[in-house]
């Protein structure tokens, strides 16, 4: 595992609500200046979780209504399907350009990303790295369905053909913070593990997910970047804790009891140099965010701390293995809301650091 000292600074997770791209990106380099990430605003269809890693996947279609699936039945599906490896295949061992590949973001798609660029490139510099993200595989293959409207986890072929897009995505982005001479961060947004377990995903076997996380951080390691998952409610975390995973950003703010019942893997995975991104600061509810002050969410963190501290591991450790985050993004608040996430998170960083 590549080691980065965290060192308790801020993290975002992407997405605000905001219309405005430029304000977005200004917003975030003032509240998390050392590891920027580019914005995504939901408000636009094309920034939405599925939406935005789809276009480029063979049989991806739009209804008239609106409806987002892939269309396996279209006569045309055959060569686009072989197509899609045909170019995976120039990326990977022909030295075809990302760039100019179908695994990158589109204008439509990546306005963030490429405003996000922009604004790093004219920036006098200070930062530690540069963080991503793409929608996780598995909320990806089991929130867009087939033509039938079955989630194309289910489908061997569709999922397989689904992780390496999110994949060689996750690697463009990783490439593209790489050569600004920056450790690249990726992260997997991963809501959808929330239910991994439940009686709703009883046919999916751990095996499956940990495969699919797997492919995807792989490609960010090739490049030389960390890779981070986002589960913003409970899951069964000693799966994470034991794959190849080198950030875990759970909400601390309501499930950190649940995460310190994994103590064993807790501490097996500091102790190969695993980073914690404790999502502290609340996003679910605005009475939480208008309530909660830096003081109160300081109190709260320490005591965590304390816990994972009695697992065996010292304070100056866990504190360089460490990430201040929100609980979750912002695309779903009023931007008063968001804006005081951002500035808690920013200013219980610098209170845990100094």
């Amino acid at each position: 595992m590549t080691q980065f000292k965290a060192d308790a600074m801020p993290l975002l997770i992407g997405s605000l609500p905001m219309k405005d791209h430029g304000e977005a990106t200004r917003l975030i380099l003032e509240f998390t200046p050392e590891i920027p990430l580019w914005a995504q605003l939901p408000m636009y269809k094309e920034e939405g979780m599925a939406y935005q890693f789809l276009p480029g996947m063979p049989g991806f279609t739009e209804s008239a209504e609106g409806k987002l699936f892939i269309d396996e039945t279209g006569e045309d599906f055959d060569a686009a399907y072989l197509a899609f490896y045909e170019e995976f295949l120039a990326v990977t061992e022909a030295g075809k350009d990302l760039d100019t590949s179908r695994f990158s973001l589109t204008p439509e798609t990546g306005k963030g990303f490429k405003e996000f660029l922009r604004q790093v490139d004219l920036a006098p510099g200070g930062f530690k790295a540069l963080k991503g993200q793409v929608t996780g595989p598995f909320t990806f293959t089991t929130s867009v369905p087939d033509n039938s409207g079955k989630a194309i986890f289910y489908n061997e072929q569709l999922r397989d053909a689904a992780v390496k897009h999110l994949a060689m995505n996750a690697k463009w982005q990783a490439r593209t913070f790489k050569s600004r001479q920056l450790t690249p961060i990726i992260f997997l947004d991963e809501p959808a593990l929330a239910g991994f377990g439940t009686s709703g995903y009883i046919t999916v076997s751990r095996q499956e997910v940990t495969d699919a996380l797997n492919e995807v951080m792989a490609a960010v390691h090739e490049e030389g970047g960390l890779a981070g998952i986002h589960v913003c409610a409970n899951t069964e975390w000693d799966m994470l804790l034991d794959s190849d995973i080198d950030i875990i950003n759970f909400d601390a703010f309501s499930f950190f009891d649940k995460f310190i019942l994994y103590p064993d893997q807790i501490k097996a995975f500091m102790d190969r140099g695993g980073i914690i991104a404790w999502g502290i600061v609340p996003t679910a509810n605005v009475e939480d965010i208008n309530k909660e002050t830096c003081d109160t969410l300081a109190q709260r963190l320490e005591t965590q701390m304390a816990q994972v501290e009695e697992l065996g591991i010292d304070r100056a450790t866990l504190l360089s293995q460490s990430f201040i985050t929100p609980s979750c993004g912002t695309g779903s608040i009023d931007l008063d809301a968001a804006r005081r996430v951002l500035c808690l998170t920013r200013d219980l960083s610098k209170r845990i650091r100094s």
